[in-house]
């Protein structure tokens, strides 16, 4: 681990008796480290704008297994992209609804075409691609 480095924030009382209100509540031990996932999220979002560096994200999605042919369009599509996909979990939620979850990596530009190429697909009720880091950086 890297050598810790202290250093002064100026805020308005107000939003710092906001900030600690906020941070109690989701179980941070102090302010430090709800600046370091703050900053660390951060990075994340630049990371994926920059699209210079590997990144890797999650995609849900739920889906009608009974529209004609939807299941085969998924599946063509992944293999399609089958470099950029780690993996894929499925699960039955009701007798007709799907949920499956594919971890991405590659480019951000590269997962947001595989990911708009499946909520696209029609039959596809929801979907939401989670962005975030292969943590090297940090």
């Amino acid at each position: 681990m890297s050598a810790l480095v202290r250093f002064g924030v100026s805020m308005e009382k107000k939003l710092l008796d906001e900030f600690d209100g906020k941070i109690c509540s989701r179980g941070y031990d102090n302010r430090s480290e709800a600046i370091r996932d703050i900053v660390r999220d951060k990075l994340v979002e630049l990371a994926w704008e920059s699209g210079a560096s590997e990144v890797v994200g999650t995609l849900t999605i739920v889906y009608d297994h009974e529209v004609h042919e939807l299941t085969d369009r998924l599946t063509d599509i992944q293999h399609k992209y089958h470099t950029s996909i780690v993996s894929s979990m499925h699960a039955h939620l009701t007798p007709h609804t799907c949920l499956e979850v594919i971890i991405l990596r590659g480019r951000p530009s590269a997962i947001r075409t595989i990911a708009d190429a499946l909520l696209a697909a029609k039959g596809v009720r929801h979907g939401k691609l989670v962005t975030t880091t292969t943590g090297k950086e940090f």
